[in-house]
């Protein structure tokens, strides 16, 4: 178990466990870590913030747990511990299972994700027979139910539509009823009001708060929006180049955030009276199949010190719940970089 997870947690409070979960692209070149040594738990009943910039690897992990990884991608290292169980030892045919009734993913692209040949009703039910929890005609009735309860106007006329027949917020609860559809322990939503405006976004929040409080879900939300983690997370990873960067409490994170990287980001969308521009974080997020050596965001670190473009940083416990992946919290960093400024995180026992 990650260093911030395991402390002051007991085993029974754990739903999933992910450790040193490894995907790699195979391209004719170059094999790409999407995600690397990525270890991270949920508890039971708790909303997880995974953020990062396009890229990072937020949506490979997603799709890794669920096991929809496809060539050239595959999964070759590590554990995922869902409810007791190593999905990465289960059949397909067992995995099946488990996804939809125990898992369900809620994907960025409705218009993608839902069949345009099959009325949305009909999508609905078949998420509920498919694993067998009731007849064709229970689980039509259970989907004009769940189209009800995820605030869609007219529910009985609006099972008979079809996807394009809908507005994106309409096809966004849509699939949020489908993920909902089996009462799964964990809901993963990967960026889920990316495509909608902020009025929709709003309400889709809302929406996911008050079926997560209802069917009492485990909630891990998969974006790059801080407001979206500010408005919904209990904990926060940050994630950069495959590899979780920082795990903290919501509060600690926007309060004292420890790598520079998370710093970057929270400054890039503060204004604070007076100014006229936003901070950046300066370049770019760099190139999976050619990382530089060492620390992957040293080239674009303002606190680099020279260990950093020599080696990779461990996952330290910098606080009881709250770990970092920087050589400036290492236990000899003082001694290895004498005389080198670390960076600002607001707290006074640094």
């Amino acid at each position: 178990m990650p260093p911030a997870a395991e402390a002051g947690r007991s085993s029974g409070d754990v739903l999933l466990e992910v450790e040193h979960l490894t995907t790699v692209f195979e391209l004719p070149n170059s094999t790409v870590r999407a995600v690397d040594e990525v270890s991270f738990a949920m508890r039971r009943g708790e909303t997880l913030g995974l953020v990062g910039e396009s890229g990072s690897g937020k949506s490979v992990t997603a799709l890794s747990i669920m096991r929809l990884v496809q060539p050239p991608g595959r999964i070759v290292d590590g554990s995922i511990t869902f409810d007791g169980r190593n999905l990465l030892a289960l059949s397909e045919g067992e995995m099946q299972a488990v996804r939809g009734a125990r898992i369900s993913l809620i994907f960025q692209e409705p218009m993608s994700a839902l069949n345009p040949v099959f009325t949305v009703g009909d999508q609905i039910a078949e998420a509920i027979v498919v694993h067998g929890q009731a007849s064709h005609r229970d689980a039509r009735t259970r989907a004009v139910e769940l189209l009800d309860a995820v605030r869609i106007p007219d529910p009985e006329r609006s099972a008979r539509a079809y996807a394009h027949q809908l507005s994106g917020g309409m096809r966004q609860r849509v699939l949020i009823a489908i993920a909902l559809a089996c009462r799964p322990a964990l809901v993963i939503a990967d960026e889920p009001t990316t495509a909608l405006d902020v009025t929709i976004q709003a309400e889709i929040l809302d929406l996911l708060r008050e079926m997560k409080a209802k069917y009492r879900l485990s909630l891990l939300l998969i974006t790059h929006d801080l407001g979206v983690v500010a408005e919904m997370a209990d904990r926060v990873l940050v994630m950069y180049a495959g590899r979780i960067v920082e795990e903290s409490p919501l509060r600690t994170l926007f309060a004292a955030p420890a790598h520079p990287y998370t710093q970057g980001l929270l400054a890039s969308v503060s204004r604070r009276a007076g100014d006229r521009h936003l901070p950046a974080i300066e370049g770019s997020v760099p190139d999976l199949a050619a990382l530089p050596p060492g620390c992957a965001f040293s080239p674009r670190c303002a606190s680099r010190i020279p260990r950093c473009d020599l080696e990779a940083p461990e996952l330290s416990l910098i606080a009881p719940d709250q770990a970092v992946r920087c050589h400036l919290y290492s236990s000899d960093a003082g001694q290895a970089d004498a005389g080198h400024r670390t960076p600002d995180t607001g707290r006074g026992d640094r």
